[in-house]
């Protein structure tokens, strides 16, 4: 599955940067503190804020680049500077480098006028023959600098004392405006010095709709650099990657880059040695499957309407989608008592390193999506539900026909809570073959939207929208007094089911009525 072919846009670039009032009051401080010093040093800021000023756009993220001086000397300044004019500094931390983790800066960091401010000096390294890790790192020109940061477009500089855009690759403005993803550097040093960079191309050739550079993209798809993202890169750092790009504007061409340059299996799944045993097996060409439910996915977000979901259900919406095909594969963990772990498990906790609500609710959204497709049929149409075709309806003896649909539906509502749309709009891709249709894009995401919005609807004239938040009419205590019990237990939870059931089936029900029924229930199963 190749990313969407173009050619490279035309951009509209700014001739110069001007700074907003806040940022000129910072910079007017960061001066002054050279003054007050006589400090002869020279201060830009580097790489993303130059190239969103120069294309128009708001950036609250400064890196402050220094010569002849180390970030966490000059915050020692600014913070004297601050204290003798009666300005408090704050925020003040030095994070160290692990070149390691191919992280080769300290990073000093504070907080000027309400904005993060990040510090470090401009480097020049030197490398052992085998090793891209430096063996030696003194304080670079402004051009050695320029040729070791990731991307032509993130190499420029706005010099503060000059107040001038400093392009030392003198490509970087070209590149800019012709809309082309490229490395200062031939790509396979660059990649090498920081296999991550491989990631932020693709990250960035995204997000701004860029061409990537044939060259890059050649090297990023060697082995030497996909060997080098595995043994050389933290998966945290590879995960923060990952969920910019899912978050970014432009997931699927994102991943799609990931797919072409043979990087979805070392992202994904880690190095192959470490790989688990999945049953199923994966296919080797399980990857186009992911990121063509991911595609359908963006789709239908935009179709039923942007703004239905929050920025996190959105994210973890394309997740779901993304690991759709693996949503039934697990593996037994050899270090976990042979326990039995889901595949998507693995890939949140493990290779991306995120948060392990994040894998429970994309695996919780999983389970839903199916309960929702077997609901779909009945809820965009007027037709009865028959207790017979949803086999995982449980007990709806005493439930009257027309209320069923209302209890299933209630039910699964209050497991998947506010994340419901997005079970429901991934319900709606099992209506694909997903091979002779979804991988060819040979289906109508009209008429899936359409099956959402009937659905939706109806949940929301059932008035189940905020169903998780009603309290149950009857609580344990009250079960365990009407059933005569000293200790609650299994028989207390199954009657806590029966209960909100009968709840959904009588919306307008009192606590007094619902306590009545369950004597009735009772006697007549003793």
């Amino acid at each position: 599955m190749a990313a969407p072919a173009c050619s490279p846009p035309s951009v509209q670039v700014r001739e110069k940067i001007e700074p907003t009032v806040t940022e000129a009051a910072i910079f007017e401080r960061l001066l002054k503190t050279l003054d007050h010093f006589g400090l002869q040093n020279q201060l830009r800021v580097a790489g993303g804020w130059v190239r969103d000023k120069l294309l128009g756009k708001d950036c609250y993220d400064i890196d402050i680049a220094l010569d002849n001086m180390s970030g966490s000397e000059f915050v020692e300044k600014v913070t004297e500077y601050l204290s003798e004019n009666g300005e408090k500094a704050q925020g003040i931390a030095v994070i160290p480098s692990n070149p390691d983790q191919s992280k080769h800066l300290e990073t000093a960091r504070m907080r000027i006028c309400d904005v993060w401010i990040d510090f470090v000096n401009l480097r020049c390294e030197e490398y052992s023959e085998n090793s891209r890790i430096p063996t030696k790192q003194t304080y670079g020109t402004p051009e050695e600098d320029a040729y070791r940061r990731d991307l032509t477009i993130n190499s420029l500089f706005y010099n503060i004392n000059t107040k001038s855009v400093e392009d030392y690759t003198k490509r970087g403005i070209a590149d800019l405006k012709s809309g082309k993803i490229v490395t200062p550097l031939p790509p396979k040093t660059t990649f090498m010095d920081d296999p991550l960079r491989v990631l932020r191309a693709i990250r960035f050739g995204a997000r701004f709709d860029f061409v990537l550079d044939e060259k890059l993209k050649e090297a990023a798809a060697s082995d030497d650099v996909r060997a080098a993202l595995d043994e050389k890169i933290s998966r945290e750092r590879i995960g923060t990657e990952i969920d910019l790009m899912v978050s970014g504007n432009q997931p699927f061409k994102a991943m799609s880059y990931i797919h072409d340059l043979k990087l979805f299996y070392v992202v994904f799944f880690g190095p192959p040695s470490e790989r688990p045993k999945f049953e199923p097996a994966i296919p080797d060409r399980c990857d186009r499957l992911c990121i063509a439910y991911l595609d359908a996915t963006w789709s239908l977000i935009q179709l039923v309407g942007y703004s239905s979901f929050t920025d996190e259900q959105r994210r973890l919406s394309l997740y779901a989608a993304m690991f759709l095909p693996f949503r039934n594969t697990t593996y037994i963990s050899e270090d976990k008592r042979s326990k039995t772990i889901a595949a998507v498990d693995l890939i949140f906790r493990g290779a991306l390193k995120r948060k392990v609500s994040d894998s429970e609710t994309v695996i919780n959204i999983h389970k839903a999506s199916e309960k929702f497709w077997s609901l779909i049929p009945f809820l965009a149409s007027d037709d009865d539900i028959q207790e017979a075709k949803i086999e995982w309806a449980g007990d709806l003896v005493d439930i009257p026909v027309s209320s069923k649909l209302r209890v299933l539906t209630g039910m699964l509502l209050r497991e998947i809570k506010d994340f419901w749309r997005v079970a429901l709009l991934i319900s709606t891709l099992y209506k694909i073959d997903p091979t002779e249709n979804l991988l060819n894009k040979n289906f109508q995401p009209d008429m899936l939207r359409d099956m959402f919005k009937a659905a939706e609807n109806s949940i929301i004239e059932l008035g189940l929208e905020k169903v998780w938040d009603v309290k149950p009419l009857v609580n344990g205590k009250e079960i365990m007094n009407t059933l005569e019990l000293k200790s609650g237990g299994r028989l207390v939870g199954e009657w806590q089911q029966k209960l909100l059931k009968w709840q959904l089936a009588h919306p307008s029900a009192t606590s007094e009525e619902c306590l009545k029924w369950m004597r009735q229930k009772r006697l007549k199963t003793e």
